[in-house]
C-alpha cells in the first residue's frame, strides 16, 4: 500500500491558494461590474433623455395651445305674461322743418333723444312727436291720420324685422294691427314702419298704444300709449325705438 509523503503534502496547499485569491478577486470584478451597470440602468431610466442613454426617446412635438373663445352672451329676452306695462306719452307738436336724411327722405328735426330706462331690451328713444303728415307724404292734405317711427341698436343701426304693433280703440272702435319694421323705409329711413289710422284726424286721448315684438311673438318693449288730434297740423304722430340693453 503506497502512502504520501509529507512532503507531497506541503506542495499541493499553496495552488489551493492561489485558485481562492483568483476567485475572489473574479467574484470582487463582478460584483464592482453588477453595481456599475446597475448604476447606469438606474440613472437611464431615471432620465431618459441623459446622454448615456444610447436609445434617448424621440422628442415630443409643442403643444398646440388654442385659445378658447370668449362667449358673447346673448340678450335675455323677458318670458311673456298676461300682463304687459303700459307707458303713457305725452307728445308735443313739432314745427314742420325738415332735414334731408341720406335718402333725401324729409325728416322733423327733433331735440337730442334719450332713451328711457326700461325692463325690456328696448325702450322709447324720445317722447313721441306730432307734426304735418305732408311732411312725409305731401299729397296726403288733412285727409290722412297716422302713426309711425324707426327702430335702432345700441350703436344707433336700423333694426330691420322686429313686429310692432298697434293696438286699443279709435273712435270706439277696436283696432290691433301688425307691420314689420322696414316695412317702410321709402318714407322713414331703414327700419321704419306706419301704421294708417284713417282719412280724416281724429281725437284720442291714451286709447292707442304701440309694443314692439321679436320673431317668437314675445314682447321686447313696453307698451306706448299715445295721443292723436283733430289738428291737420299733427296728425302724424312719431314714435321712435332704440335698444337699451
Amino acid at each position: 500500500m503506497t502512502t504520501s509523503s509529507p512532503a507531497s503534502k506541503t506542495t499541493r496547499r499553496p495552488r489551493r491558494r492561489r485558485n481562492d485569491g483568483c476567485l475572489n478577486f473574479l467574484t470582487l470584478v463582478t460584483v464592482i461590474v453588477i453595481l456599475l451597470l446597475g448604476g447606469y440602468f438606474l440613472l437611464v431610466y431615471l432620465n431618459p433623455t441623459s446622454p448615456f442613454n444610447p436609445f434617448p426617446p424621440p422628442s415630443l412635438p409643442a403643444v398646440l395651445v388654442i385659445e378658447t373663445p370668449t362667449a358673447i352672451p346673448e340678450a335675455i329676452l323677458p318670458t311673456a305674461t298676461s300682463e304687459t306695462t303700459e307707458i303713457v306719452a305725452t307728445q308735443t307738436p313739432v314745427e314742420a322743418t325738415a332735414v334731408l336724411a341720406p335718402t333725401h327722405t324729409p325728416i322733423p328735426v327733433i331735440e337730442t333723444p334719450t332713451v328711457f330706462y326700461s325692463n325690456y331690451p328696448f325702450a322709447l328713444q324720445s317722447l313721441p312727436v306730432s307734426f304735418p303728415s305732408t311732411v312725409f307724404h305731401p299729397e296726403s292734405g288733412c285727409d290722412w291720420m297716422g302713426v309711425a317711427g324707426q327702430v335702432f341698436d345700441l350703436s344707433g343701426r336700423p333694426v330691420i324685422g322686429l313686429v310692432v304693433r298697434l293696438g286699443g280703440s279709435l273712435a270706439g272702435k277696436p283696432i290691433d294691427i301688425t307691420t314689420l319694421t322696414g316695412s317702410a323705409s321709402q318714407w322713414y329711413g331703414e327700419s321704419g314702419y306706419e301704421f294708417v289710422l284713417g282719412n280724416e284726424p281724429t281725437d284720442a286721448t291714451g286709447s292707442l298704444w304701440v309694443q314692439l315684438y321679436d320673431q317668437g311673438n314675445i314682447p321686447i318693449s313696453e307698451r306706448i300709449k299715445f295721443d292723436t288730434f283733430s289738428d291737420c297740423q299733427r296728425n302724424l304722430v312719431l314714435i321712435n325705438f332704440k335698444q337699451a340693453k
